[in-house]
This record gives C-alpha cells, structure tokens and sequence, in this order.
C-alpha cells in the first residue's frame, strides 16, 4: 500500500543553519501521528514538508504518492487539510460559511460561487460532527476559542482530505475547551477511518487518546519514532527536553511532570 505520507533523509538549511537534519517518517491511511518537541525543535519546518508547502534541501518528500518536485502541488494540496488556529479570518462569516470555504481554499466565501445543496448538507453535517449545530448561524467574532478551533476542524474535513494536519490545535483553550476539541479528534477515528492525521505539539496532554504513533525531536534530529507508547516515554522526552521529565500514562491520555533540578548552593 502506498504511504499518505514518505519522508526520506530529509534536511533543511536556511541563511547556512540547519534547521532539519536527515529525518525520517513514512505514514499510512489511518495512523494518527503526534509530532513532539521543544520549541525551535524543526517541528513547523518538518509540517510544511508534510503539507507540501516546504521542500527540502536534500532527501525526498512522497505526499498522498506525488513526489514534491515532480508533480502538480496544487493537486496534492487539495487533499490535505490544514487546521490552524491562528487562521485568519478577515469577513463576518457565520459557522456555516467558514466550512464552506474548506471546498476553496479562501478565507471568505469565493466571489461568483455558490456552495450547492449536497455541500451545504455536507457542511451541516461536519458541524454536527464537531458539535456546534446549534452555533451554524453563529458569527465568527461571537464564537469562543473552542468553538473557533472546532469549526476549523469542520472546515479542514469538508474537502474530504486523505491527510489531517494540526497545528498546535489547542492553543489558547482553557482546560474545558481543550478536551472538547480533543474527543472532537478522536471522533473522527470512526467517522473518518481511513484518513492519517499529525498533530502538532509540545504538551503531551495535549494528544488525543486516538493518537497511534508519535515522532519526537530536538536540534531538528530524530530522538524516537514509532508506536506512540514506545515513543512517548520518561527516558525520550526527557532527551529531547535536555530535562528530567516523568510521564505519565492514564485512561489513554498522556501526562508529563519535569522534575526540579538539583543545584549545590
């Protein structure tokens, strides 16, 4: 079976640093990826290799079976869905018509189109996934975090994406809204089986219980890749943190706990 996604030995050099050095990460139809790592890790660089955005300076990038370089990006790009939360939204659109615009690819709704009934059933039925039926009329300015980022979710699903990418997904999201859009997530693992997923972050909290595996670097290198239990791990994370770090392993959610560090005074 051809991976959603193969990343080769990649690099990534920018004003003569590194920014990527020879990373690794093949995905198949269904896995749910975590990407972990400190801030500056290369995690932002290694997603746009990922959304067929970025192309290295060395190694090879397969998406969705295109190699980047050698076929039409706007192709491939049509069956990835991005969820961003700091996606900027410059129009009053109300919840229903911010989904809609997944199927363009704007930030408002395309000038001379008009979504047809099928796709205005589709959006309404990827709101009532996310749980925000009740808010479809809603307008953006009046919609919390939290029902910001579950929209954004909708709007990433309705083009009937092959790959999901979030990034940072929970970011600015008090506790209650944050495991909201997660079981959100972990929703999809039955209402989308066959679509791959990678999420972004540097809080293992903030990984979904449907979370399968997990890729964890630092110095834009490879700590650990593979099973998400495997990976995510004390003995791993507290490498790529270059701090003591316990993790914790409950009721399918991850937690992580640094310990203080000792100083002769």
């Amino acid at each position: 079976m051809t991976p959603v996604l193969d990343i080769a030995d990649v690099t990534f050099r920018r004003d003569g640093k590194q920014i990527i050095d020879g990373i690794s990460l093949t995905v198949q139809s269904g896995e749910h990826w975590a990407l972990l790592g400190p801030n500056g890790a290369g995690k932002s660089t290694l997603l746009g290799f990922c959304a067929a955005v970025t192309f290295p300076t060395t190694g090879t990038v397969h998406v969705l079976g295109g190699q980047m370089g050698r076929t039409d990006l706007a192709v491939l790009r049509r069956s990835i869905g991005h969820v961003n939360p700091r996606h900027r939204l410059q129009y009053p659109l109300t919840v229903r018509e911010v989904v809609l615009t997944g199927i363009t690819a704007t930030i408002d709704i395309a000038a001379h189109w008009t979504p047809t009934p099928e796709q205005v059933r589709r959006a309404d039925d990827l709101i009532d996934t996310v749980g925000l039926s009740a808010r479809a009329d809603a307008i953006w300015p009046t919609l919390s975090q939290g029902e910001r980022g579950r929209t954004l979710i909708a709007r990433a699903l309705i083009a009937d994406p092959q790959l999901l990418l979030l990034d940072e997904p929970t970011t600015g999201l008090d506790v209650a809204a944050r495991e909201q859009l997660l079981e959100t997530l972990d929703t999809l693992d039955d209402s989308h089986p066959d679509m791959a997923s990678i999420l972004v972050t540097h809080h293992l909290e903030e990984l979904p219980t449907s979370t399968t595996h997990a890729l964890l670097i630092a110095h834009g290198r490879t700590v650990a890749s593979g099973s998400a239990h495997e990976v995510v791990n004390t003995e791993h994370v507290s490498e790529a943190f270059a701090h003591p770090v316990v993790v914790g392993f409950q009721d399918g959610r991850w937690s992580a706990r640094a310990k203080a560090s000792s100083r002769v005074l």
